[in-house]
């Protein structure tokens, strides 16, 4: 399945394009480990300067694949979905998301660590984590209460609620948002080049200032978040939530 991974290497720019369009860019481990691989290789990989994560445009990612999630759940801290997170954390090269259309669980988690956001207005974000009997991950219990405040943080957290590309722009999630998908796609090219054009020594060191304060309480929530999420996974409520959405998505 690691060939549901596009990769393009222009002029400087890497774009990583999730493309399994048939189940709304579910990622499976494959997938996860040939993401976390490609990030990995950019940062020592001195052609690439900027990176570009996308899922095309109609849809970024609607999460974990059920039946691959349910067959080989994450049992360690090197598991890939974990892997991925560290790779994206660690990441010395400046990242850019173009989010149109569903953005579920780690597709709404994975945007609070990119350097630049850009949704379609209509683009569904949700991190329904403890309805699935899971908590949430990607370090999202430590920044989105400061991002947004406890109370809206609560509600898109503990309640589930979903939100739209223009909220996530409204709430300061996203830099722009486009009317459509490939508005957004060529929104994020334009950022990358605007990247390229600058001094890269200087994009560096001023990223690393930006994220290196944080940094030890970060790694510290996802370790933690880490453990419980595979305590969470083996309870009898998120076998019970989860074998029950996984029912209802093979009865259509």
């Amino acid at each position: 399945m690691t060939d549901l991974i596009k990769r393009q290497l222009s002029d400087g720019v890497l774009t990583l394009t999730i493309d399994r369009p048939d189940k709304l860019n579910a990622l499976t481990n494959a997938m996860y480990t040939r993401l976390a691989d490609e990030l990995f290789a950019a940062d020592e990989n001195a052609e690439v300067r900027v990176i570009i994560l996308t899922g095309g445009p109609n849809c970024f990612t609607s999460g974990n694949d059920l039946v691959d999630f349910l067959q080989e759940p994450p049992t360690h801290l090197d598991s890939p979905a974990f892997r991925l997170m560290r790779a994206v954390t660690h990441l010395q090269k400046p990242l850019i998301a173009a989010v149109c259309g569903a953005a579920i669980g780690i597709g709404t988690t994975v945007l609070l660590h990119c350097d630049q956001v850009l949704v379609t207005h209509n683009a569904k974000l949700r991190m329904p984590f403890v309805n699935l009997g899971l908590c949430p991950e990607f370090g999202a219990s430590l920044i989105l209460p400061r991002l947004l405040g406890q109370a809206r943080a609560a509600r898109l957290l503990l309640l589930g609620d979903g939100f739209s590309g223009a909220d996530a722009l409204d709430w300061g999630l996203a830099n722009e948002a486009f009317d459509d998908g490939e508005q957004c796609l060529a929104g994020a090219k334009k950022v990358a080049q605007r990247f390229l054009a600058m001094p890269q020594e200087s994009l560096r060191q001023s990223r690393q200032l930006m994220k290196q304060p944080g940094m030890a309480e970060l790694q510290a929530t996802l370790r933690e978040e880490n453990q419980l999420f595979i305590q969470r996974l083996n309870s009898a409520e998120a076998k019970t939530a989860l074998n029950a959405l996984l029912n209802r998505s093979t009865d259509k």
